[in-house]
């Protein structure tokens, strides 16, 4: 895909979620695609650097981003202390859902091809809500994720690719991601960055995630707008 000449739009959202509200930062680039969810980990929000570094890659390929905040400021305050609820998959679970209904009643998201990016336990949350919502989400992309967490019926039900990046010395995730993976029915793909770790601070090694990533979604949110609603991916 062409890379845009015209810089990207970004502008601060709320989303409803339930009787709160959630904050987050909606990216545009000109003639974009497809918009890409992201779902972060624990202890983190939508101010992450390294799901800043991805977003600002999929916008120069051309895919809209919506980076948002899964806990409220209240809620990311008691976490910071007792952990419980970056945990709490369901209620992220809803959140993300939310958020996709969100998106998809905006007058300039309604032709978009949905995908979802999630990092660490938000994995999990972007899983489950890609099975609930079938083929309204387009492809799902996990990064260090704790797919293993949306538990065998969830990885079963989901019929959106769905690609696993997983650091090539982070040995105890890469089992988790495994035994994932063998419940998925999807296309399906394991991709494992050598020399890695769970954070992927090594030099050159969050880059290549951002173009796994981003080829990952160019390919399966273009090719969601030939498809026919009711096909699924083999």
């Amino acid at each position: 895909m062409n890379h845009p000449t015209q810089a990207p739009m970004t502008r601060e959202v709320r989303i409803a979620c339930g009787d709160v509200w959630l904050y987050g930062d909606l990216t545009l680039p000109a003639g974009f695609s497809g918009l890409v969810l992201f779902a972060h980990g624990s202890g983190s929000g939508r101010h992450s650097a390294r799901n800043r570094q991805v977003a600002q890659r999929l916008q120069q390929a051309g895919i809209a981003t919506l980076l948002f905040d899964l806990l409220t400021a209240q809620e990311e305050e008691v976490d910071l202390h007792t952990r419980e609820h970056r945990f709490n998959i369901a209620l992220l679970t809803g959140r993300m859902q939310d958020a996709t209904a969100w998106s998809m009643s905006q007058p300039d998201l309604q032709h978009a091809a949905i995908g979802y990016f999630g990092a660490s336990t938000g994995s999990a949350a972007a899983i489950i809500a890609a099975a609930r919502l079938g083929d309204r989400v387009a492809a799902v992309v996990s990064r260090g994720g704790r797919p293993d967490l949306a538990g065998p019926v969830a990885l079963a039900a989901v019929t959106a690719p769905t690609l696993l990046i997983v650091g090539g010395a982070d040995h105890e995730v890469i089992k988790l991601n495994q035994q994932a993976f063998e419940h998925l029915q999807c296309d399906k793909q394991l991709a494992i960055v050598p020399g890695a770790t769970h954070l992927f601070e090594e030099h050159g090694t969050l880059e290549q995630v951002a173009e796994l990533a981003a080829a990952w979604f160019t390919t399966h949110l273009k090719h969601r707008e030939n498809r026919k609603p009711t096909e699924r991916s083999s």
